[in-house]
């Protein structure tokens, strides 16, 4: 069996990643959103397995002596990680998996897994994403502007990546989100993996 591929999937606020990485997992078979695990409490509607892995403090901290996160940070007193041996068990398996997390968490995975593909999603234009930011419009101007802020510090990290996606028309990002994906799939070393028993026959 071919061993999956591991995307890291970074963008600002805004830039519709995470709409573009769930129509992409409903539209294709063999890839997956790897689950965080977390402190904070469980809001309502949520599961555990699915929207988190929720776990209490002294458990995580005990995660993270065992060395068992591809990365974690604290963000208002909370924990958030992504699972080594969940994302390694899913790639063994043939698996592709997506990371959906900012430029330091996608830092700490590239140092530990240079083969992980990365891909920075944009927005077409800072006032497209201002209007995105706004909402409703029911925001006051600061939280705009600190929301611009945390976003242009964000995209400062574009060059880090391998891949840079501009989400302007939603049906255009996801087709080449998919053609990524599809295309690190018929590299000849995992096509060769998948396919060796054709290529046993064909050359037989």
């Amino acid at each position: 069996m071919s061993q999956g591929t591991l995307f890291v999937v970074s963008a600002p606020s805004g830039a519709g990643k995470t709409s573009l990485v769930r129509e992409l997992v409903e539209s294709l078979d063999g890839i997956q959103v790897s689950t965080s695990h977390t402190t904070r409490i469980r809001r309502e509607g949520e599961i555990d397995g699915v929207n988190y892995h929720f776990v209490d403090v002294p458990a995580f901290e005990a995660m993270i002596e065992r060395g068992e996160f591809f990365e974690y940070a604290r963000v208002f007193d909370n924990y958030y990680g992504t699972s080594r041996p969940a994302v390694q068990a899913a790639l063994a398996a043939g698996q592709d998996v997506i990371l959906e997390i900012d430029w330091q968490g996608a830092r700490q995975v590239r140092e530990q897994l240079p083969e992980a593909v990365s891909v920075f999603i944009l927005p077409p234009s800072r006032e497209e994403l201002e209007r995105r930011l706004s909402g409703r419009g029911t925001d006051e101007h600061a939280v705009i502007e600190r929301r611009m802020r945390d976003a242009v510090s964000e995209m400062s990290h574009h060059d880090e990546y391998d891949y840079l996606l501009i989400n302007d028309d939603f049906t255009t990002a996801l087709a080449e989100l998919r053609a990524l994906v599809v295309s690190r799939r018929l590299a000849r070393q995992r096509a060769g993996a998948t396919h060796a028993a054709l290529l046993q026959a064909l050359l037989a």
